[in-house]
């Protein structure tokens, strides 16, 4: 799908889509639960849908009870009857999420069936190393293609105390703190150089709310097993990460007005403001919707390590503040849906602005200006929303290739930015 950007504002209120990180773990805590859950405000990304499906497969029961539409979204409520006994045999795949194949390749390693998990596009390309080297520790049987998918993993987990490596991302921790649980005796785990702290903490707070207890000591996870899920009744939070692009839009002179946000979320992208103030931005929060004023941006300095997502969002911010703005995290752009830093320098590149990527940091030589080019979102959702934004402030259109790629997180991104 080819889309082709106008200069121009774009204005309005918009309210932000549900987080597919957050119900992601909803629908698979909900699974794996003894009775029947209720989730309100499921979005219909790809990742969702991809783990939806992932747990009917699995012998999870779904009915989808209500959608509710507005002009920006659609969001639907689910009741999810929890899995009593995997099939054998069972092949799941996980579309294009990174998440969901980590958490799923965890799970499913807590059954004492084979399982085998499979995936598309980038996902293909992904280390998954961990599992090789991690999971067996817990007694389970795996085995990848040399360190890549497909994986087949055979439980049950045991439970133990050992020293894990989180530098490569806190999915796989993520995915660890779900499924120990399950096992019949209890585990410790020591977590080296942790990657994405918040993201553990959201997983933690989910598992709460569906009746896990994890007791957590700075990189230290002391998991009880032995436990059971319990049904519950769990809102979706709205997404901080799609939010980025509205915000920074705003920032860089759009009149928008962004709703629905959980100003206490756990969601490490809410780390944004800080960026936003850095930058020079006054932020107006109050009444569930935020407003930004950025007509004195200046070139900033942000640590992106625990929010490596942002990464797209602030190159937009940066190209509107003249001067060298200094990103750090950027090592951990290279296994995402693209090699993103590289992405991000190309497609930026080709509508004049300069990017310098140096071990660990990205430099953006700041202007205000863009041009209008052909541009292409390297098959990657988060390239593809940024490029929308920019192009707005370009001088001249810019034409958008594989524009339709934001359907793995924001399927309606295209006609709410239309809309506006």
């Amino acid at each position: 799908m080819k889309q082709v950007i106008h200069p121009g504002l774009i204005s309005g209120t918009i309210e932000i889509p549900a987080s597919k990180s957050d119900a992601q773990r909803a629908i698979l805590c909900a699974a794996l639960a003894d009775g029947t859950s209720r989730l309100t405000g499921i979005g219909k990304s790809d990742d969702e849908l991809a783990m939806l499906q992932a747990v009917r497969q699995m012998g999870a029961v779904i009915q989808n009870e209500n959608a509710k539409q507005n002009s920006s979204l659609t969001t639907h409520t689910v009741s999810i009857t929890g899995i009593k006994n995997i099939p054998e045999n069972l092949e799941l795949s996980a579309g294009e999420s990174g998440l969901g194949l980590r958490l799923l390749t965890c799970i499913s390693a807590a059954f004492d069936q084979k399982v085998r998990l499979t995936g598309r596009g980038s996902l293909l390309s992904r280390p998954m190393n961990f599992f090789d080297e991690v999971l067996p520790q817990f007694g389970a049987e795996v085995s990848t293609n040399k360190g890549f998918l497909s994986i087949e993993v055979k439980g049950p987990l045991k439970g133990r105390d050992t020293e894990v490596d989180g530098s490569l991302s806190s999915q796989f921790i993520s995915g660890l703190l779900m499924a120990l649980p399950k096992s019949e005796t209890s585990s410790t785990l020591r977590v080296v150089d942790m990657k994405s702290g918040p993201y553990i903490q959201m997983t933690i707070h989910t598992l709460e709310q569906f009746g896990i207890t994890i007791e957590n000591e700075a990189n230290v996870f002391h998991i009880a097993g032995n436990q059971n899920y319990r049904a519950a009744d769990y809102s979706i939070e709205s997404d901080w990460s799609s939010a980025s692009y509205w915000l920074v839009a705003a920032a860089i002179g759009h009149p928008l007005v962004i709703s629905g946000l959980n100003m206490r979320s756990l969601q490490a992208d809410k780390e944004l403001l800080k960026a936003l103030m850095s930058a020079g931005c006054r932020l107006s929060i109050g009444e569930g919707a935020i407003r930004v004023d950025g007509s004195n941006l200046q070139a900033f300095e942000f640590d992106a390590s625990d929010c490596p997502d942002l990464f797209p969002a602030l190159v937009v911010l940066a190209s509107k503040c003249n001067g060298i703005t200094r990103i750090h995290g950027a090592k951990r752009l290279i296994h995402k849906e693209s090699d993103r830093g590289t992405a991000l320098q190309s497609e930026f590149g080709k509508m004049g602005l300069r990017i310098e990527l140096e071990d660990d940091l990205m430099l953006i030589h700041g202007t205000g200006k863009l041009h209008g080019a052909e541009v292409d979102s390297h098959h990657d959702h988060r390239i593809a929303m940024c490029l929308g934004i920019a192009g707005t402030i370009a001088s001249g259109n810019t034409i958008l290739t594989n524009a339709d790629s934001v359907s793995k997180s924001y399927p309606d991104f295209w006609k709410c930015f239309n809309r506006l």
